[in-house]
């Protein structure tokens, strides 16, 4: 059996055919989704790619959450199936509301597209299972508005649940409690401002990015039954 993959695909997006090279490299069967499409096709995990829904015209992922898309990709996650928001997928995921808080402009007001180490730690959710609570992951960011930040109360409680997965180890971008990615209460909604599918390659850099993709596939591939 093979993990299924649905990347969605907004106008503006741009690492969608990055996100299924190193999803396929991994052994999934993956699928491009279009935004403006109502009904997911039969998936296990769906990604939101980086990049600039609708030209990040109104605010980054506010355009966005009124895709028809998404609310196949509400319900996909209610039903507890995987969802997976890189960069401006992201920001995606926080409009909707199935993560909590919102990403705002860097410090220093500045684009950054360099690399970053993230220290796992939570390393008991789908997406981290091949990681160790402690271990730290290169992965290069690529955003302007990757500061995410939230309410006192919502912090705290996110912090009792280990809901903050990755924490940046030189905080490159003044995100709350240095906060690189996220996940719903449930576990089964990450996002992350970092991208792992831009890290599955050592010539390119690094492999860790393959930690998380693959930590992915890896709960589909346990917890779903086989299929004929």
């Amino acid at each position: 059996m093979r993990a299924r993959v649905g990347v969605v695909v907004f106008p503006g997006s741009n690492c969608e055919r990055d996100c299924v090279k190193s999803l396929s490299q991994l052994g999934a069967e993956t699928e491009l989704v279009w935004h403006d499409d109502p009904v997911l096709p039969e998936v296990d995990i769906v990604v939101l790619p980086g990049g600039f829904a609708h030209g990040d015209y109104l605010r980054t992922g506010a355009l966005a959450r009124f895709s028809p898309i998404m609310q196949a990709v509400t319900d996909h996650a209610e039903r507890g199936g995987l969802v997976l928001g890189v960069c401006n997928g992201f920001q995606v995921l926080c409009e909707t509301g199935l993560l909590p808080g919102a990403l705002h402009k860097n410090k220093g007001l500045k684009f950054m597209c360099k690399w970053t180490e993230l220290r796992v730690d939570n390393a008991a959710t789908p997406f981290t299972s091949r990681a160790s609570t402690g271990s730290v992951l290169k992965i290069p960011i690529n955003h302007f508005e990757g500061n995410w930040y939230c309410d006192p109360e919502t912090l705290q409680g996110m912090r009792e649940r280990d809901q903050i997965v990755l924490r940046y180890v030189d905080n490159p971008n003044g995100a709350l409690d240095d906060a690189a990615g996220i996940v719903n209460e449930n576990g089964n909604v990450f996002g992350l401002m970092p991208h792992p599918e831009r890290a599955c390659d050592e010539l390119l850099g690094s492999e860790d990015g393959i930690v998380l993709l693959g930590s992915a596939i890896d709960h589909v591939l346990k917890t779903t039954p086989a299929r004929v």
